[in-house]
């Protein structure tokens, strides 16, 4: 009995994240209001009404998958500081943008995750708010680190604050989000380059040519 009951639990968990990966690329696609779940089932290969006996509706899937996006980009941005230690700060700040858009170019997840942020479901605002403040938060505390660790090397000006330089630098990455879903890779290879030269040069205290 137990062996069906053990076997019976790992089904239901199999099937939970085949539907949560064909939903995350419909979402990812289509958003919130052009994602089906008609759609989705028929993807997964079960009846819509399947897909109620592990979520209860479109938005408890949408938020789940909200909750996995925070938590993988958390992760990204770990990984990428536990590898990169040994950067000087301006190879790692700079290389953390460009995996951050190539992340967008190639991962559901963090296109998910990007374009929900921006365009979130108006009955599910606060829920989708709350966890990108979430994240811009706990983005912001595992870089203070990072920065201060190059101000005492010297990187970094030592008038200007790891809070401000933090700060200053998610909001240079947001402007780089605008760009990847409202414009082109022209248009974005031209934010990053001229918000990121007076970026740096506001941080390190190089003079401007």
């Amino acid at each position: 009995m137990k062996y069906h009951d053990d076997r019976k639990v790992k089904l239901v968990s199999i099937t939970s994240v085949q539907i949560k990966e064909i939903s995350l690329k419909n979402f990812a696609r289509n958003g919130y209001e052009g994602a089906s779940m008609a759609e989705i089932a028929d993807e997964v290969g079960i009846k819509k009404q399947s897909i109620y006996t592990h979520f209860k509706g479109k938005d408890d899937l949408f938020l789940a998958l909200c909750q996995d996006a925070y938590e993988h980009e958390i992760k990204f941005v770990m990984d990428y500081i536990e590898q990169n230690t040994d950067l000087h700060l301006e190879d790692f700040m700079y290389g953390l943008l460009l995996q951050s858009i190539d992340r967008y170019e190639k991962n559901d997840s963090t296109k998910f995750w990007i374009r929900t942020a921006f365009y979130p479901p108006v009955h599910l605002n606060n829920q989708v708010m709350h966890l990108t403040y979430k994240y811009l938060d706990r983005s912001e505390e595992l870089l203070l680190p990072v920065i201060d660790s190059g101000k005492e090397k010297g990187e970094v000006d030592a008038e200007v604050g790891k809070q401000q330089a933090a700060s200053a630098y998610l909001a240079l990455l947001d402007s780089l989000y605008v760009e990847m879903l409202y414009g082109g890779p022209g248009r974005l290879e031209r934010r990053l380059e001229a918000s990121w030269y007076l970026y740096w040069r506001g941080l390190s205290n190089q003079s401007l040519d």
